[in-house]
């Protein structure tokens, strides 16, 4: 694992490649693989999250970042409980569709214990419900694909992926919360933590 030692005058030293590295040198060597870790040199204290939220910071600087200034005071006023909160409600859903296919499961399962369904046409049953669910209301609502989506849209339900990429969001804009804090607190020692 590379250490990387930050200075007073904030360079950051690679000890295993024995060079100065950037920030955009860490963000490459962990797309890579690598497991980083950033310390002080004089006081060795890990600055891993700090550093690592900063690159986080300067690549969505390039890249004019996804959330408007306003949402971003916003959150930093109500802290990281909101994120969290927000967090747990954008995962509520993916549990409940984690039951439903558990459920769907154990019922297929009980089918084909009692001699209802044969084993073969449980699984073909199992993989159209999981699978492919919008084929299946498709034949039971007598509609079109595209009229399920347009249904699903229409009343604000996400689909998986846009949630999971809520949540990969929301943990970026928390470590960027965090290191805003680690900032101001190394900029304002006096005030103390509230």
């Amino acid at each position: 694992m590379p250490v990387i030692k930050r200075y007073p005058n904030r360079k950051l030293y690679d000890t295993e490649a024995k060079k100065y590295i950037t920030l955009d040198g860490i963000a490459e060597l962990i797309r890579k693989g690598e497991d980083i870790q950033v310390v002080d040199h004089t006081t060795d204290e890990d600055l891993t999250a700090v550093t690592l939220t900063q690159i986080i910071f300067e690549q969505e600087k390039k890249s004019s970042g996804f959330l408007p200034t306003s949402v971003l005071t916003g959150l930093v006023q109500a802290g990281g409980q909101t994120v969290n909160t927000l967090r747990r409600s954008l995962t509520s859903p993916l549990e409940l569709l984690n039951h439903v296919d558990q459920e769907i499961d154990k019922r297929l399962q009980s089918l084909t214990e009692r001699g209802d369904l044969a084993k073969d046409e449980a699984t073909r049953l199992r993989e159209k419900l999981l699978s492919d669910p919008a084929r299946m209301a498709e034949e039971k609502l007598n509609a079109t694909a595209s009229e399920i989506e347009k249904i699903v849209r229409s009343r604000g339900i996400p689909t998986r992926d846009e949630v999971q990429t809520l949540i990969t969001q929301l943990d970026d804009l928390a470590g960027k919360i965090a290191a805003i804090t680690v900032q101001e607190q190394e900029n304002h020692p006096d005030q103390g933590s509230a």
